[in-house]
């Protein structure tokens, strides 16, 4: 790997060498001294505001704070009552019951209701709406009939009478409680989402709110908005911060410049490697746990090179993750040892559950050739072209890609060639989702502290966000076995998830690459925010200029 060594260090020093040309008056701050005013900057574009349809995290981010949920996740990452006034969960663990606030309202001051959630579960589980989410749903009593197309939504276990919202479910969840605070099951007014057809969630004025804030400013495309003090929020009188500036700042050094000149709140040094290596000792630097896992997606449904099993086991054998962790992104980010990221939940032993559950994924590349060969002959379609596409805002991500295509094309020389394929995050997750791609490099934040936020997501070939479509019943039998028969025995459930890691690393279905560290320079000033692993990862309800 010399030669992708020394093409790094070129590209480190052309990196710091041009970070002080970049001009930053294209930026466009409302900054302020005053206490009531933050200032915060997201990495992307915000891709929608439907929250039916919305699945990445800088439109979560917005939705979160702008929206509220039944609870909503508190600084020790514990679900605790926000729209709802309390709630009970039968013996059995297949109801839960809550009781609404009362006197609740939209930002239009329109009244909040209990149907305005059970249409929000609907909404998401119809396969109409078309929601990568829909798996979500699914343990609710007739979820995965209705995601079928066998039975009609209004069948769905969610149902409301006065201020009581009642879920019956199938099987005890114990992920359930995290499900009532999750930006894409907040409340929906179904009247205005009518109302409002194709353009609903399309703007800022083109969706009403419930939360602590509300948007103002984004035409659907722009890069600066802002987020206002929402007066109807139930607890408007403790949220402190009467205005978030917003912007997109998609150059990780652009937002540290500004970051220096005060102009942002925050700003994260985990974006490249240069960058993290000159501020990582900076006073203001924190780390805190970031549940994130990047891994590879084979297209096999569409590939036939990627449908041999022993290709794809030839090129997860080709893959050094810890060499691709510390060069390719400079030591910010833990060599993967499963699909499940470190830092998500810990396991009953005490583990972490991503040392738990480690299937043994290692770096041996004449095995690889061996199997490589092998794979080829059974194809028999001869050298084998692949494109690997990724996004373009993400600096370690296009890093990441540069030193694939260098391992596998000197692993397996000839019989190989590895083309890039660079594009904005929204049309890698379209190419994603309609199977347009032969390798993608997904990034997933854990929906919510457990292992089943990242194996459900894999039990079926046409679960939305199994976008190689891919089947291996082994993981299927295993990930079922502990959202059924298991779910109320924690260490079987850990074993169980033991075993699908096991079947995943078998058939190659997947190639985990590494989790992320989450580290940034936090205004020392700003008060109360909340930042949680998984879901909305930056709460700013009761964040302040102190």
């Amino acid at each position: 790997m010399k030669q992708w060594q020394k093409w790094t260090v070129a590209a480190a020093l052309v990196v710091v060498a041009g970070g002080g040309l970049a001009t930053f008056n294209h930026f466009k701050t409302n900054a302020s001294k005053e206490d009531s005013v933050l200032n915060y900057s997201l990495d992307s574009d915000i891709q929608t505001l439907d929250i039916s349809k919305s699945s990445d995290q800088y439109s979560t981010t917005i939705l979160g704070n702008t929206e509220s949920n039944l609870l909503r996740l508190n600084a020790k990452g514990e679900p605790v009552p926000d729209l709802a006034k309390s709630y009970s969960v039968s013996s059995d663990g297949l109801t839960y019951t809550v009781q609404l606030r009362s006197g609740l309202k939209w930002s239009d001051g329109s009244e909040l209701a209990a149907k305005d959630f059970v249409y929000s579960w609907q909404r998401l589980a119809d396969p109409k709406t078309g929601s990568q989410y829909a798996y979500l749903t699914s343990g609710v009593k007739n979820a995965d009939d209705i995601m079928a197309g066998k039975k009609p939504v209004s069948s769905l276990g969610v149902t409301a009478k006065g201020d009581t919202l009642t879920f019956k479910l199938e099987k005890p969840m114990q992920q359930f409680k995290y499900l009532l605070s999750f930006a894409q099951l907040m409340p929906q007014k179904e009247s205005y989402v009518k109302d409002q057809g194709s353009h609903y969630g399309t703007t800022a004025k083109n969706q009403i709110y419930s939360g602590p804030y509300k948007l103002e400013g984004w035409n659907g495309t722009n890069e600066s908005f802002k987020m206002v003090k929402n007066p109807d929020y139930w607890d408007a009188k403790n949220v402190k911060t009467k205005q978030v500036n917003w912007q997109v700042i998609k150059n990780p050094e652009s937002a540290i410049k500004l970051y220096q000149q005060g102009k942002v709140d925050r700003a994260k040094i985990y974006g490249t490697p240069e960058i993290y290596e000159a501020n990582k000792n900076n006073k203001a630097a924190t780390t805190t746990p970031l549940a994130v896992s990047s891994y590879l997606e084979y297209n096999q449904a569409k590939n036939p090179f990627l449908a041999n099993q022993k290709i794809r086991q030839a090129l997860n054998l080709a893959t050094n993750r810890q060499a691709l962790a510390d060069q390719a992104s400079g030591g910010t980010r833990y060599a993967a040892t499963g699909l499940v990221p470190k830092n998500l939940v810990k396991a009953t032993n005490g583990q972490d559950l991503a040392s738990y559950v480690n299937p043994g994924y290692k770096y041996d590349p004449t095995q690889a050739k061996k199997l490589f060969k092998e794979g080829l002959q059974e194809v028999n379609k001869g050298k084998m072209n692949v494109t690997i596409e990724t996004d373009a805002d993400a600096v370690v991500s296009k890093s990441t890609v540069d030193y694939l295509k260098q391992a596998w094309e000197s692993t397996f020389g000839s019989d190989i060639s590895v083309t890039e394929k660079i594009v904005p995050i929204k049309q890698r997750m379209q190419d994603a989702q309609n199977g347009n791609f032969d390798i993608t490099l997904t990034n997933w934040t854990g929906d919510y502290q457990d292992g089943v936020s990242y194996y459900n997501m894999f039990k079926t070939p046409t679960t939305g966000t199994n976008s190689g479509q891919f089947k291996n019943d082994a993981f299927t039998a295993a990930v079922n076995q502990a959202e059924n028969q298991d779910a109320n025995k924690p260490a079987a459930r850990d074993a169980d998830f033991k075993k699908a890691e096991a079947a995943l690393k078998d058939q190659a279905n997947l190639n985990p690459l590494y989790s992320w560290k989450r580290i940034i320079l936090n205004r020392p000033n700003v008060k109360g925010v909340v930042l949680n692993p998984t879901g909305l990862q930056l709460d700013l309800t009761h964040a302040y200029r102190d």
